[in-house]
């Protein structure tokens, strides 16, 4: 791949804990991951994504990160990450790793010096008096130590923000990328990108962050092929693709398609827009439909609302099973055609649904405890992956599984669809196939074809059709390369996404 692999690639987003267990304790782990890396070549992916792999307490999925520079023993140790990293680049896949700059856990060396020496607390917000903010899991954001100063926690209380005014704090992270970048680690995923800089007023997006990024973007370039990925979270897609510049992030997660309703308006609103505001800051875009925190495709598309929102998840409203399957192969056809590159999240290419009834006693989310249940939080999207077999754990490992598998997964192990040519899994392994072939980086040209389809070609001669309506259109004159679901006498049905290429 090239200096700039990333800008088309297809990347696999893994969770560890819920991938594959290599060593039988129901967790997933390295020697896990390891063993699958056949089956992610396979599938067609040119880079993973991994969630934080650092040591940590767990009381939030290992975004509370207690040692930036190690591995979370029940993951393995930093030598098999480092095999991992080796065996992942032999079969020509990179490796982006999460880093996480905005927080860290109550078990971080720093924050258990400033809990006893108050000369340490500038690397940590601690006030006299809090202000009125809230924590995005619920509740207030600070939390009172043993001699009455308060320290701020957007997140968790297990979960201290770092005080970016304090030029250690930057000497610190600076040295994780190198630390990371040394051991062949192909980029970062930046969590909480745009929170890291605080006034008294606000928290989110305040100018001091870019120089940030200016500068982490010089060390990404030190050592050549090596990526910056911010998770960013605004409304403004012109303040959004100010953190694209060319010397800041290389690219970053495009939370509005992946927030859209399936609607054919605002399907186009949002990929026009979003390419408009990428091109003058000459970045690629990325097109992502699920993660570790949302809900999974396949039950968010069943419903009557399709959007997504962190605030409205809509846990228990109905989801029609046979429409959101549909719906959600036809988008992931849509993303992967698109110009830019695409993200999949573990288990999208199986078709997993959200596990909406897991037992409220085995819930683990910190949203779910901070909000007192009212929020049922984004466990349902992290279950175990069903791999092989007729029951729990489906080849995943140890049993039981750190959260449980619904039975009825027997229907969608990766075992079960690999033999079914007309599975989502087979979808997507002939989908980016193709992709890797004909797509990736470049520009779209639309095509008229009425308000309800979405039509554009590729400069490869790709044409891509997406029918949002309640009616069966005609196709362009075209050879169907793949297709979504069954075509109804010629014609593209509902919810249904076609890739055609020339007669010739």
């Amino acid at each position: 791949m090239s200096q700039t692999w990333w800008r088309g690639a297809a990347i696999y987003q893994v969770y560890l804990r819920s991938f594959a267990d290599g060593n039988g304790d129901g967790i997933g782990d390295l020697a896990g991951l390891r063993s699958r890396l056949p089956y992610l070549k396979d599938l067609g992916i040119d880079a993973i994504w991994l969630n934080p792999w650092y040591p940590s307490p767990m009381a939030d999925g290992g975004y509370d990160v207690a040692d930036y520079r190690g591995i979370e023993p029940v993951f393995g140790t930093l030598a098999e990450a480092e095999k991992f990293i080796e065996e992942a680049h032999e079969l020509d896949i990179k490796v982006i790793i999460d880093v996480v700059p905005n927080h860290s856990s109550t078990e971080n060396t720093w924050f258990q010096e400033a809990l006893t020496d108050r000369g340490a607390r500038d690397r940590f917000w601690f006030r006299d008096e809090p202000n009125d903010w809230q924590s995005i899991f619920g509740g207030p954001a600070w939390t009172q130590v043993a001699d009455g100063q308060w320290y701020l926690h957007l997140f968790a209380p297990e979960q201290p923000d770092f005080n970016w005014d304090n030029p250690e704090v930057h000497r610190e992270f600076e040295d994780v990328l190198r630390f990371w970048f040394e051991r062949g680690v192909d980029g970062f995923r930046i969590d909480s990108a745009a929170l890291l800089f605080k006034s008294e007023t606000s928290y989110e997006d305040l100018d001091e962050v870019h120089a940030v990024y200016r500068r982490w973007r010089e060390i990404a370039d030190e050592y050549g092929e090596r990526v910056l990925i911010g998770e960013v979270w605004l409304p403004d897609q012109e303040r959004f693709t100010r953190y694209l510049r060319p010397d800041e992030l290389h690219t970053a997660f495009n939370f509005d398609f992946l927030s859209c309703p399936w609607e054919p308006a605002e399907l186009r609103r949002v990929i026009d827009l979003t390419l408009t505001t990428h091109a003058p800051v000459g970045a690629p875009p990325t097109w992502v439909l699920s993660n570790h925190d949302v809900t999974r495709p396949v039950t968010r598309y069943g419903r009557s609302d399709t959007t997504f929102a962190h605030g409205g998840r809509l846990h228990g409203v109905p989801s029609d099973p046979e429409l959101g399957h549909r719906r959600a192969r036809a988008a992931a056809l849509l993303a992967m055609a698109l110009p830019g590159s695409v993200y999949v999240y573990q288990g999208e290419e199986l078709g997993l649904p959200e596990v909406e009834d897991l037992p409220d006693d085995q819930r683990q989310d910190p949203m779910y405890h901070r909000s007192g249940g009212t929020n049922r939080g984004r466990d349902g999207c992290r279950v175990p992956l069903p791999w092989a077999g007729d029951e729990p754990p489906f080849g995943f490992g140890g049993t039981p599984t750190w959260l449980p598998q619904p039975e009825s997964w027997r229907k969608v192990t990766a075992e079960a669809q690999a033999a079914d040519l007309g599975s989502m899994l087979n979808l997507y392994r002939t989908g980016l196939a193709h992709r890797h072939d004909l797509l990736g980086d470049g520009t779209l040209t639309w095509l008229t074809m009425g308000p309800d389809v979405l039509a554009f070609t590729r400069e490869s001669g790709l044409t891509c059709v997406s029918n949002l309506g309640a009616a069966p259109v005609r196709l362009p004159a075209g050879r169907i390369l793949l297709a979504s679901g069954p075509l109804e006498d010629g014609a593209l049905p509902s919810d249904t996404t076609v890739w055609l290429t020339s007669l010739e």
